[in-house]
């Protein structure tokens, strides 16, 4: 027992040294859109050069104050002493004066950040003095890109405690159900909780030397991935080590038995997941090409817990891990197929057996109806204003500064081009539809900006536009709200009026960022999903030493991951009324659902094909579908609970996420693991397994 003991002391200590890092991670993650975007992305490059033009600063915070009928001589007095406390805040850079509207509704105030400010404790202590300063009557909101990432990281705040919380008592819940014992769900969840702690260590560690981006989505679907993973894992080797039990008189034996026939399968189905998620380092999307290693990491720590400390804990307690019902040595095990076979897997099986050509069409055409959602499916990116689900006091903010102001006040689009064109560059941009008007950045100007025209380069003032290296910045204020349809479509306007004046202009800004995000999200899910299918069909012709087999369940996996996409798109369109989805849900989703609905069917497939050599293809599949039903899907509807989870965290995307992965492991475990493949693989017999030796056997091997 000292080998156990020595591999429950070691994870002990990583776990101690892991777990004060989980309310750590906030300190090196980040939400600013920007630094997800490529350097090659103009919105980027822009970014990198704003601070050659003006005195570099924080991001931007609107107060609007608003009074239906007109706001009055008191009401511009409270405004200004606000504006005036506002500018002697130590987080505060710079703030603008008021600036009343036009139908006399309302005021804007412009508070930009200094750049060691935390803009979430900023924004909250902005908008308390706003509170304490509103007459009665009248008004208030904080918004603009500073307004928004406060609600965006308030949104993130549950993501270390009320998320894991939730996945927890989920998994614990259900593993008590299952498995009507108290300590066994108590091993595996500590199981996957040291692996979680090993993870976010390594990844805090790796994040901190800036290896990889962390943000709020990559947190939570890191925490999600580990505990769904290791519990799957853990309970295959827990299904194993309850047979050998009955085989074996001592924990020595029953180990080694189960860490034979386990370790094959959760080593293929965690190395798939690896693979597929590593896939994600193709993105050009800082974003996503981060969630690939730190999941790998996750999954490579799952892995090794799985099948180190979980059997070191399993020997210790042998077969009081499972009172009440321990498995006696010597006891029978479970009649799988037969007549005398009893349960639902039995019956399971003998209807793959009697109809399973028509158990396959059915699941097909019943998958592909449901798949028939995706013609609805808007994935094309999201209004800022809508990534947070609930109250959001930047998106009210943003409708009134819209209804009395230009939509895009506070957020302007950046051009940055030459300066001896710099007439021309803003007749471009004056004559484009969706501009408001036009100013230059300007480090000796007091605003930091002076006006241009075109036939002439400022106002006359002493001030002039910053040059620097031959250019210049432009700062062009949009009629629509920086995050509409609109605005983008002016941005898009915007770069082709500049670029027939000077080819190597760029543009930028809040609007820019979120055109670049979206079309190279785009341009990652069209490239990166073919890619995962093809590497996962490489590793199960490998595993399954097959070319039909892998087909088939490749092939599975792609009419359910349709069929999940497609009833997502139905539930978000007509149940949940949301705006649209991101790019990056298809694709999360597709990595998700493939590699672990690859990992239900290598769990089935490579323990039907144990089965097969001993007692030929068709007894193969009853004897492996009977043996697995009940831990994969088990693991199925933890998984299942475990990203369901994400739906606590009121975040479009992780909502959205949560949904459609949780609903496709279920179509996973109930309908194609359970069904679908072994229908087909019936009905197939030895062809399945071509060209292997096993598809030319004609009788028990």
């Amino acid at each position: 027992m000292v080998l156990p003991a020595l591999v429950i002391v070691a994870w002990l200590a990583i776990a101690s040294v892991g777990g004060p890092y989980f309310g750590k991670i906030s300190e090196v993650s980040t939400n600013d859109q920007t630094s997800f975007l490529p350097a090659s992305a103009d919105a980027t490059k822009v970014q990198e050069r704003s601070s050659e033009f003006r005195q570099e600063s924080g991001a931007p915070a609107i107060i609007v104050l608003e009074r239906d009928g007109g706001m009055s001589s008191s009401d511009l007095t409270a405004a200004k002493d606000l504006a005036t406390q506002l500018g002697d805040r130590d987080d505060v850079e710079a703030v603008s004066p008021v600036i009343p509207s036009e139908d006399g509704d309302a005021v804007e105030i412009v508070a930009t950040l200094t750049t060691a400010a935390d803009t979430g404790d900023a924004v909250e202590a902005i908008r308390a003095d706003v509170d304490d300063a509103l007459p009665s009557g009248v008004s208030g909101y904080v918004t603009g890109p500073a307004g928004f990432t406060a609600d965006l990281t308030e949104a993130f705040a549950g993501i270390d405690g009320l998320l894991l919380g939730v996945a927890l008592a989920a998994v614990f819940v259900i593993l008590i159900i299952v498995y009507r014992s108290p300590l066994l769900p108590i091993l595996v969840l500590g199981t996957a909780t040291f692996a979680l702690c090993a993870s976010i260590l390594v990844v805090w560690w790796l994040a901190k030397a800036d290896i990889v981006t962390v943000n709020g989505q990559v947190q939570g679907i890191l925490s999600i991935l580990v505990i769904g993973a290791a519990t799957d894992y853990a309970l295959l080797y827990t299904a194993r080590f309850r047979e050998a039990l009955r085989d074996h008189r001592t924990g020595w034996g029953a180990t080694k038995a189960a860490l034979r026939g386990s370790l094959e399968p959760i080593l293929a189905s965690g190395g798939t997941v690896i693979v597929g998620v590593l896939c994600l380092l193709l993105s050009d999307l800082n974003s996503n090409k981060a969630l690939g290693p730190v999941a790998a990491i996750g999954i490579a720590f799952s892995l090794l817990a799985a099948l180190s400390l979980l059997p070191a804990l399993l020997l210790a307690f042998r077969r009081a891990a499972f009172w009440p019902l321990r498995p006696a040595y010597g006891s029978a095990h479970p009649v799988l197929t037969g007549p005398d076979a009893r349960g639902i897997w039995a019956r399971v099986g003998r209807l793959v057996a009697k109809r399973s050509r028509v158990v396959w069409i059915v699941c097909t055409v019943g998958l592909l109806a449901m798949g028939t959602g995706l013609v609805g499916l808007k994935a094309d990116g999201v209004p800022q204003s809508d990534l947070v689900i609930g109250a959001s006091q930047a998106r009210d903010g943003q409708d009134v500064l819209a209804d009395h102001f230009p939509g895009g006040s506070g957020s302007p689009a950046q051009v940055i081009g030459s300066e001896r064109d710099l007439d021309a560059l803003v007749d471009a941009v004056t004559g484009v539809d969706g501009v408001d008007g036009v100013v230059a950045a300007a480090k000796d100007a007091p605003s930091g900006t002076v006006p241009v025209t075109g036939d002439s380069t400022s106002s006359g003032g002493a001030a002039a536009p910053t040059v620097s290296r031959g250019d210049v910045l432009l700062e062009a204020t949009l009629s629509d709200p920086a995050d509409s349809d609109a605005a983008e479509q002016t941005v898009r306007d915007l770069r082709t009026a500049v670029e027939r004046v000077d080819p190597g202009a760029i543009v930028g800004g809040v609007t820019a960022t979120a055109v670049d995000t979206n079309d190279t999200g785009i341009r990652d899910r069209t490239l990166i999903i073919p890619v995962v299918l093809v590497v996962i069909l490489l590793i199960l012709m490998l595993l399954l030493r097959s070319v039909v087999a892998p087909l088939v369940l490749i092939g599975s996996v792609i009419v359910s991951f349709a069929a999940a996409l497609g009833v997502g798109a139905l539930v978000f369109d007509h149940v949940f009324h949301f705006p649209g989805a991101d790019p990056s849900v298809p694709l999360y989703s597709f990595v998700f659902l493939v590699a672990l609905g690859v990992d239900y069917n290598i769990f089935l497939m490579t323990r039907v094909r144990e089965e097969a050599l001993r007692h030929g293809p068709h007894e193969g599949v009853l004897r492996g579908l009977g043996v697995t039903g009940g831990v994969i899907t088990s693991a199925g509807v933890v998984l299942a609970a475990t990203f369901a989870a994400l739906g606590v965290i009121p975040i479009l995307f992780l909502v959205q996420i949560a949904f459609v992965v949780a609903f496709g492991v279920l179509l996973d475990t109930i309908v194609v693991r359970s069904l679908l493949v072994p229908a087909i693989a019936y009905d197939l017999g030895r062809r399945a397994w071509w060209p292997s030796r096993l598809s030319r056997a004609n009788h028990h091997m």
